[in-house]
């Protein structure tokens, strides 16, 4: 009987460790940036909810570039480098490493201009949708690496630590996009 209460006292005393283990600024961010790596079905839900409000991009296109910011959550690195507490809020400096995805669209941008008359239509106007298929074939092409950081803010609610919303700015770092 002294055996069964001691293995049940020792798996709460495990079990409640454990929680605290995973109750810390660090593993909080490291759990929401597993969930852009793992591909996690919130991540995925959110990319496609932004890309449905997109009046731009043809169904292909954003079909594209949905799998083109997959192979960016997949390949994302990070690194972290500093957690500070002070009392209920934390911040969590992480370095990440993504796809350079702003180098191509800049430079896209510039083929634009300098050759516009490669993506005109029948009336002189740029056709959109050429354009936009050029861009995204760049950003597939784009082998380039870029190190960001990102200040990840965290609130304790209830005892648990909670990543607050990401900025436009850490969202476009973790895209690649983010104009530096």
């Amino acid at each position: 009987m002294k055996k069964i209460f001691l293995a049940v006292i020792v798996s709460l005393f495990m079990l409640t460790g454990c929680n605290n283990l995973m109750n810390t600024p660090t593993k909080k961010v490291e759990l929401l940036l597993g969930k852009y790596q793992k591909l996690d079905n919130e991540v995925l839900t959110q990319l496609g909810d932004s890309l449905l409000s997109d009046t731009v991009l043809t169904k292909e296109e954003k079909e594209k570039y949905k799998d083109l910011l997959e192979r960016q959550y997949k390949n994302l690195t990070y690194t972290v480098k500093n957690e500070a507490i002070d009392g209920k809020t934390a911040m969590v400096e992480v370095e990440i490493e993504v796809y350079d995805y702003n180098k191509a669209i800049t430079s896209s941008e510039e083929y634009l201009l300098n050759n516009q008359n490669e993506f005109q239509d029948e009336t002189g106007s740029v056709n959109t949708v050429k354009y936009n298929d050029y861009k995204l074939n760049e950003i597939e092409k784009m082998k380039d690496r870029i190190t960001y950081t990102i200040n990840f803010t965290l609130s304790k609610i209830d005892e648990e630590w909670m990543v607050d919303d990401l900025t436009d700015t850490e969202r476009q770092k973790i895209h690649g996009l983010y104009a530096y």
